[in-house]
C-alpha cells in the first residue's frame, strides 16, 4: 500500500530506532532526562530562541502556546483555514477559556493585515473580547503546503508588535518551509514570539513536537503542559528520535518536494482531475474530481483497491502528501493507480 494521506504516517528509520534504544534516560518531569534536555537546547538554538519544550503533539504545542500567551477571555486571531481553527478540537476555548476569531485565509496562506485590523476590537470597548495573539501557519497545509515569505512574516510581526499583540507561528512543517526558501529555520522563527514544530511528520520521528520561545514563556508553558497531562517521565526515548530527526532527516525534505512536483505533473496529465493551479512549493498536492457526479468516497475506495491511500481534506478536496519512504517508483505507481481508479469508476457508471 502506498500511503499518501499524510507525512505523519512515516515510520522511523532503523538508525533512529537504534538511537532510541541507546538513549540516556531520566525523569523529565523533574528536568532530569539528559536526552530531553539536549533536544530542547538543540531546538532552541536552531530557532534562535531562549528555550524549548518537548510535548507529545503539535496540537498540544499550539494549545500551550495560546494559553501561555493569553489570559482567559482574550481573543486569538486565527486563519479560517488554519489547522488550529479546523483540526485541533477547539482546545484553547475548552481548556483555556480563549475566544477564537477566524480571519480569511489568502491563497498563499497569509492573513491580510487589513483583515487582522478589522478583527482587533477596541480595548476600550467592554462588550468585546480583547485580542492578545495572532497565529500564522508555515507551511500552510490547506493552501497546498504554501510557504510564507520572510517579508510577509516581518510585516505581520511589525503589525502585531505595534498593537501590543504576540505572534505565534504554527510551524508544524517549519523545516519544509526552510528547505523550500533555502534558509535556516531561525530566519523564519525570528519573526515570531513563539514557534511550534513537529518531529513526527516529514522528519519521521514516531512522536513529538517542540514549542520554543523566551525563557519565561516556556516556563509557563511547562506548567501548562503538566495541567494538560503532557508531562512525560523517561521521555528521552522520544527525544532521541527527535535529535536524530533534526540532525539526519532535514536535508532529505527536498526529496519530498521533488516527489510532490513529480506527482502533480503526473496527475496533471490525467483527464478527470483539477489540480491547484501552481506547482507545489513543498510536499502537499491537492486536487478535485472534474466530474461532480462522481462521489469522492467512491473514488477513494476505488483508489484504495488500486493500492493507494489519499485523504479528502475539505469538501471535495483530495490531498496527497509525499514523505520519507516515497520515491519516484511509488509516485509513478500512484499516478497509474489514480488513472486506474478513474477508469474503474467510469466503467461502473
Amino acid at each position: 500500500m502506498i500511503d499518501l494521506r499524510s507525512d505523519s504516517v512515516t515510520l522511523p528509520p532503523a538508525a533512529m530506532r537504534e538511537a532510541m534504544a541507546r538513549a540516556e534516560l531520566g525523569d523529565d518531569v523533574y528536568g532530569e532526562d539528559p536526552t530531553v534536555n539536549r533536544l530542547e537546547a538543540m531546538a532552541a538554538e536552531a530557532l534562535g530562541m531562549e528555550a524549548a519544550l518537548l510535548v507529545p503533539s503539535g496540537t498540544m504545542a499550539n494549545l500551550l502556546a495560546l494559553m501561555a500567551h493569553c489570559a482567559r477571555g482574550m481573543k486569538v486571531l486565527v486563519g479560517d483555514l488554519s489547522d488550529i481553527w479546523l483540526w485541533e478540537a477547539g482546545g484553547a476555548s475548552v481548556l483555556g477559556g480563549l475566544v477564537y476569531h477566524p480571519v480569511p485565509t489568502q491563497p498563499g496562506g497569509e492573513l491580510a493585515l487589513a483583515d487582522l485590523e478589522r478583527a482587533i476590537a477596541d480595548p476600550a470597548d467592554s462588550q468585546c473580547a480583547v485580542a492578545g495573539l495572532i497565529t500564522v501557519e508555515d507551511t500552510h497545509c490547506a493552501t497546498g503546503g504554501s510557504v510564507l515569505s520572510l517579508s510577509y512574516l516581518a510585516e505581520v510581526r511589525s503589525f502585531a508588535a505595534a498593537r501590543g499583540l504576540a505572534l505565534h507561528l504554527d510551524g508544524s512543517r517549519l523545516f519544509n518551509a526552510a528547505v523550500a526558501l533555502g534558509v535556516a529555520p531561525r530566519a523564519i522563527a525570528r519573526h515570531a514570539d513563539s514557534v511550534a514544530f513537529c518531529l513526527s511528520k516529514g522528519l519521521a520521528a514516531p512522536i513529538g513536537s517542540l514549542l520554543a520561545g523566551r525563557g519565561p514563556f516556556i516556563a509557563g508553558a511547562r506548567r501548562l503542559r503538566k495541567l494538560a497531562g503532557g508531562g512525560m517521565r523517561q521521555s528521552g526515548v522520544i527525544a532521541a528520535a527527535g535529535i536524530f530527526a533534526m540532525t539526519e532527516m532535514v536535508d532529505r525534505l527536498a526529496e519530498d518536494h521533488v516527489m510532490a512536483r513529480r506527482l502533480a505533473a503526473g496527475l496533471g496529465r490525467l483527464p478527470g482531475l483539477r489540480l491547484d493551479p501552481l506547482p507545489p512549493q513543498t510536499n502537499i498536492v491537492f486536487w478535485e474530481l472534474s466530474d461532480p457526479r462522481l462521489p469522492v468516497a467512491t473514488f477513494l475506495a476505488a483508489l484504495g483497491r488500486e493500492g493507494v491511500r489519499v485523504l479528502e481534506l475539505g469538501k471535495g478536496r483530495i490531498r496527497a502528501v509525499t514523505h520519507y519512504g516515497i520515491g519516484a517508483a511509488e509516485i509513478d505507481a500512484a499516478v497509474a493507480a489514480v488513472a486506474g481508479a478513474l477508469a474503474a469508476c467510469e466503467a461502473r457508471r
